[in-house]
């Protein structure tokens, strides 16, 4: 009859658990395994992240001053003209206002409106951007729709 005492480990053998510090005839003896002398050696030691042992740590060798080009970062908002197609009807006009009106632009652009040229506009309407890229500009004259360079208003 099998008993649960009698059941064995057929899969694997079990590991032996090394045991540290018992003489230097068990490899890990004297130091254990830890080295000689250190913050590492010693009982109760625990990582700090930015702890480098002594040494000034990286965080407090790097500039605290300098220059950040974020305070000039100039964030335009950008529409394509199939985008266009979608929102307008023909006689509207097309500005960063309107687009806010209609829920399609965020509230607070310092940049300034800007055209892309994919897709296609068909609608007669009358554009109002700060910037049009070279490929717009082309394909609004090629269908005569009206479009005009808005200065960028600073709040």
């Amino acid at each position: 009859m099998m008993t649960l005492s009698s059941l064995t480990n057929s899969h694997r053998p079990k590991k032996k658990r090394h045991r540290v510090g018992r003489g230097m005839g068990s490899k890990c003896g004297k130091t254990c395994g830890r080295g000689s002398k250190g913050d590492m050696a010693r009982c109760g030691y625990k990582t700090r992240p930015g702890h480098e042992g002594g040494q000034i740590p990286l965080y407090k060798k790097s500039p605290t001053r300098g220059f950040s080009n974020s305070r000039f970062k100039n964030n335009v908002f950008a529409v394509n003209l199939e985008m266009l197609e979608k929102l307008y009807v023909d006689g509207e006009t097309v500005s960063l206002k309107t687009l806010q009106e209609k829920g399609f632009a965020p509230r607070r652009i310092l940049g300034g409106l800007k055209i892309l040229s994919r897709g296609d506009l068909k609608k007669k309407i009358t554009i109002q951007a700060s910037f049009f890229s070279k490929e717009t500009e082309e394909k609004l004259k090629k269908n005569g729709i009206s479009f005009q360079h808005v200065p960028v208003r600073n709040n």
